[in-house]
């Protein structure tokens, strides 16, 4: 399976020459990784086996909806359904897809929605998306018009969800790949966008993750950030010592203005927090295309303004930044 061979001849345009040869050994390996689980061979086995259609209308701008039921007519709508949940959990969408809804655990429209009005257009722009997940948003950024929406998660399942709607979609300006940040090269200054959503309270230094957020950007660039922050003056932080919202793999939540000294201080220019919104249980939340826990269950149950740890509940700030 190499469905990313129109990619690389892509980045040789990009100058990434050498980037595009070690892709190419690189991804196969990546999604081999999960064969010794077991997992891998059942995801390929459902994505082959889905019913084989060209759908007559793809809706990228407006929300991600593939096709129209009817033209499921001559196939099992029940066994499809049975397809797509063996990527279960879906987490960032929703989807429509042949007339079947999947509500997903995020209401990701929610946030690009929230998001959208304060950036740069992205028409003609080449994106980068950090821990993009199963590339919802990296479809909305087509439906914007970019010219290449390039994507990064290392999570497996989520990268096979993007395959289920490459499928459909068949779009050869935009990839999911199965890689984290750290595999990036070093300095690539190519981007005039990169996004990074969710994914700074999880990187142990914070302002090394904005460095490297800089390094993919060219002079000019726009940086999109939102980030998990907590209320209070410049300089304040929280650390979690254990869990917060149950997760395990947390680190730094700035306050507003301490996280735009942090951009000033990694040489951003132009710092801005153009959102702030609490997390609701109505934008997160479990559905059966997501059985997991979920907000409800993160937070503490006689104070929502709290999390079960008895931290700050969720509220996620959006930063937009020039790089020099």
């Amino acid at each position: 399976m190499n469905p990313y061979q129109s990619l690389f001849p892509q980045l040789t345009e990009m100058g990434l020459s050498s980037w595009a040869d070690e892709l190419q050994q690189l991804i196969p390996e990546k999604l081999a990784a999960e064969g010794s689980h077991g997992k891998m061979a059942g995801w390929l086995d459902a994505l082959n086996s889905m019913p084989d259609i060209q759908p007559k209308t793809i809706e990228l701008k407006d929300k991600v909806e593939v096709g129209s039921g009817d033209e499921l007519a001559d196939f099992d709508r029940a066994e499809f359904i049975t397809q797509l949940k063996t990527f279960h959990p879906w987490r960032k969408g929703p989807y429509s897809l042949f007339g079947i809804e999947l509500n997903t655990e995020w209401r990701s429209d929610w946030k690009w929605d929230r998001v959208l009005p304060h950036i740069q257009p992205l028409e003609n722009r080449k994106v980068l998306d950090i821990g993009g997940g199963n590339g919802y948003h990296g479809w909305r950024m087509l439906g914007e018009g970019a010219d290449l929406v390039l994507g990064i998660d290392p999570t497996l399942v989520f990268v096979m969800q993007y395959h289920v709607m490459q499928r459909y979609i068949g779009q050869s300006n935009h990839y999911v790949l199965p890689i984290g940040i750290e595999e990036l090269p070093e300095k690539l200054g190519c981007f005039d966008t990169v996004f990074s959503m969710g994914v700074l309270y999880h990187r142990r230094s914070p302002l090394d993750h904005l460095y490297e957020l800089r390094a993919c950007l060219r002079a000019g660039g726009e940086l999109v950030l939102e980030t998990l922050v907590i209320e209070g003056e410049e300089g304040n932080v929280l650390m979690p010592e254990g869990r917060y919202a149950k997760m395990r793999n947390v680190w730094f939540f700035p306050t507003i203005d301490t996280m735009k000294l942090w951009l000033r201080r990694c040489g951003f220019k132009n710092v801005q927090c153009v959102d702030v919104s609490v997390t609701s249980t109505e934008e997160q939340r479990a559905t059966e295309w997501m059985t997991f826990e979920s907000l409800t269950d993160f937070l503490d149950p006689d104070d929502q303004s709290k999390t079960i740890e008895g931290h700050p509940a969720p509220m996620r700030a959006v930063f937009t930044a020039t790089a020099p």
